[in-house]
């Protein structure tokens, strides 16, 4: 028998919920991916970790930049498009810069050096899973083990968000931006 992965739809089972609750919401409207989630209780309370709260050690510019070059490696304009219109405003990231991280080349000169750094670095981890030897140092010089972690459970993170929206063909939120054309 065939299992598709959609958005389920209230009325929810009284434990699935619960758990839903305590997911983010725009402006009270539970976004369809996080409904797909919800086809596994488990997957709802272990697949989603809150990485996304203001206790993080990296910056929400930092972790902007990583979440939507993430998407874009992973050629997924659902998740991309929700965090462009809900995050890069209050993240400081210009348009020129939303629109970079969907492109392959780094254009050096819309970011800083610590910026481009921090690219590179999700490429590579994207790529591969591992990081250059030089891109290696660079990362250990500008953030902290803690931050490091935090950084490759994001990536992480948002690889496997990137492969449920896609395999799910979650359809695009209105409210959401679009990759460029």
């Amino acid at each position: 028998m065939k299992q598709t992965l959609t958005p389920i739809e209230p009325p929810y089972a009284s434990n699935i919920e619960a758990i839903l609750k305590n997911y983010p919401k725009q402006q009270g409207y539970l976004l369809k991916l996080f409904r797909v989630f919800a086809n596994s209780e488990r997957f709802l309370l272990k697949g989603m970790p809150k990485l996304l709260d203001k206790d993080s050690p990296i910056s929400l510019r930092e972790r902007e930049i990583v979440i939507l070059r993430v998407c874009a490696n992973n050629a997924c304009e659902y998740k991309w498009g929700v965090h462009v219109t809900i995050f890069s405003q209050y993240a400081n990231l210009s348009s020129e810069q939303v629109i970079n991280t969907t492109q392959a080349e780094i254009d050096r000169a819309a970011w800083s050096d610590k910026d481009v750094i921090l690219l590179q670095v999700i490429d590579q981890l994207t790529a591969s899973g591992v990081l250059m030897p030089e891109t290696h140092d660079q990362f250990q010089q500008h953030w902290s083990a803690q931050q490091q972690l935090e950084m490759f459970a994001l990536c992480g993170s948002y690889q496997t968000v990137s492969y449920v929206a896609n395999h799910a063909e979650v359809s695009l939120e209105d409210f959401a931006s679009r990759f460029p054309a």
